[in-house]
């Protein structure tokens, strides 16, 4: 499994943030795409749509089941990686990187504080 990168955050739930300014980008984790296996579909809201904090920007699923994605920030979804829509085995290749999910823009991040670092995160769930 790739170590989770140290420029991020991790929730409980297997979605990493990464925070550039006041715009987050978020993904799912190595850890989740290996426990989901082939990731066959995903749905993501369209940007404009707003998010509460632990709200969900989409789902996606797979040959084992289907699992929603969620957010540890508030604030506007304002980009969707239609690559990922149109290709979802993006995700099972590379979730760090080209399977990135949705950038949104944060209003509120408050609920970033609860995340784990990338340490606590491989200790955890590695």
């Amino acid at each position: 499994m790739a170590p989770a990168p140290a420029d991020r955050t991790y929730s409980d739930s297997h979605e990493w943030h990464k925070l550039d300014g006041d715009t987050l980008t978020l993904g799912l984790t190595q850890f989740a795409v290996d426990q989901l296996t082939d990731v066959t579909y995903a749905e993501l809201k369209p940007a404009g749509t707003k998010v509460a904090t632990g709200g969900a920007v989409g789902e996606v699923e797979s040959v084992k089941t289907t699992s929603d994605i969620y957010s540890a920030a508030a604030g506007e979804i304002v980009e969707v990686n239609m690559a990922v829509v149109d290709d979802p085995s993006i995700l099972n290749s590379d979730p760090y990187g080209k399977g990135w999910l949705v950038k949104i823009k944060v209003s509120d991040k408050s609920g970033l504080a609860k995340l784990m670092d990338a340490a606590a995160y491989s200790k955890q769930y590695s």
